[in-house]
């Protein structure tokens, strides 16, 4: 009986033990790749499946990830399918492949649209570009930096009697850039603070089953009203608005211009290389008809890139790859001569758009949110449109950019 007591006993041990090299955690490392030429994607994000673990690749595509056997990583890259990975082996060679709709939906952004996507983490990718230094290893999937950002403070609309003044007008307005940047900080583990939480941008960030318009209408009204949950007495009202969708093959000739900040600011891998990723999956899906031009600022402005046509892609992306962060933050130097060079090629009834990437911080020349108001207002009657995407963190301007956006008759997006 002992010596069967002592075998159980020395089962179980075996067992136990097992059990314990099973759950003991391995170091994962791998690579990142395109499946098309096999170049690295740099910034991709690798996340452990039902957890918090996470990691970035680095600018060769490396990754290194403490995780278990059989664990299923996560692997995803913006404007590419996610794929995922059991854990098999301590090496891990990943191959993603570009995913069209989601190539579609970029082209689409600059014309002022924007579709959820559903990239989790996807605000600290960074993508294939030559990078200013090299990176010994993976970026740390979180950073804990916001003390520097800056929002405009919220005003509360008032309550009007309709007695009194039963006119209302309303903007239409389709920024979404709180919704990626609240989703962001919650990511992280952060409470957003609460300037930055703006509810019709986090509507604005989905798409909606609303009809299109019909017999001739530009766009197609969609009211809704319900109780108030938080208070009976009143009621809320939700006004959706359908503008007639175009056919990518048949939009107008586009006459782009890119605004890049190039300062020191931007070094951080989660701002210019993710700026020149985002940019590359725009230059991709231009058509011969289309036309780019490249505006950088630092200490002051410059052309990086005269008007280019769409059919010349290689080298719109030469002059992408070029780009490198150093010095201080002329934006209005900068967006000064994005508009004069768009309004140089401007294409009649064309889609003509300066697309100023940045995280806001402007420290030279015209800098502070009044002046650059005062600027981009001037600018605006030149039917030249803006877009404005903000990078980055810790240190990101969301109210100078939100001005820009709203005051240069455009939209705004937090990539």
């Amino acid at each position: 009986m002992r010596t069967i007591s002592k075998k159980m006993g020395l089962m179980l041990l075996v067992i136990a033990a097992s059990i314990s090299v099973c759950a003991q955690e391995v170091e994962v490392r791998g690579k990142v790749m395109d499946s098309r030429d096999r170049q690295p994607l740099i910034g991709a994000t690798i996340s452990e499946k039902g957890s918090a673990k996470g990691t970035l690749s680095d600018v060769n595509g490396e990754f290194s990830i403490r995780t278990k056997k059989g664990e299923m990583l996560q692997f995803n890259y913006v404007g590419y399918k996610q794929q995922e990975v059991e854990v098999k082996s301590e090496r891990v060679e990943v191959y993603l492949e570009q995913d069209t709709a989601l190539l579609e939906e970029v082209v689409v952004t600059g014309y002022g649209t924007r579709k959820a996507s559903n990239l989790v983490g996807a605000v600290q990718s960074v993508f294939l570009g030559r990078a200013p230094r090299t990176y010994k290893s993976p970026m740390p999937f979180f950073r804990q930096e916001v003390n520097k950002e800056e929002y405009e403070a919220m005003k509360e609309n008032r309550f009007l009697s309709v007695a009194k003044q039963p006119l209302s007008t309303f903007s239409l307005d389709v920024d979404a850039a709180s919704y990626g940047n609240i989703r962001r900080m919650i990511n992280q583990g952060q409470l957003p603070p609460k300037d930055a939480v703006r509810v019709e941008e986090m509507v604005n960030y989905f798409s909606y089953s609303y009809p299109q318009p019909a017999d001739g209408h530009p766009v197609k009204i969609v009211t809704e009203t319900t109780i108030c949950p938080w208070n009976k007495q009143h009621q809320l009202m939700r006004i959706g608005v359908k503008a007639k969708e175009i056919p990518s093959e048949t939009l107008p000739s586009s006459n782009f211009v890119f605004l890049i900040d190039v300062s020191g600011s931007m070094f951080d891998a989660n701002k210019l290389p993710l700026v020149k990723a985002s940019l590359k999956l725009l230059v991709n899906n231009l058509r011969a008809t289309d036309r780019v031009a490249i505006v950088t600022y630092a200490g002051a402005a410059g052309e990086a890139l005269s008007s280019t046509g769409g059919d010349d892609k290689q080298k719109i992306l030469d002059a992408l790859e070029s780009l490198q962060a150093g010095g201080s933050t002329a934006g209005g130097a900068g967006i000064e001569l994005a508009y004069k060079i768009a309004e140089k090629n401007f294409v009649k009834e064309g889609n003509n758009r300066v697309i100023l990437c940045t995280d806001g911080d402007f420290n030279v020349g015209v800098s502070s949110t009044e002046g650059l108001e005062s600027l981009i207002e001037a600018k605006r009657k030149s039917g030249v449109f803006l877009t404005v995407l903000g990078y980055g963190m810790g240190n990101y301007k969301d109210n100078k950019l939100q001005t820009l956006a709203q005051k240069g008759n455009g939209n705004h997006a937090y990539i």
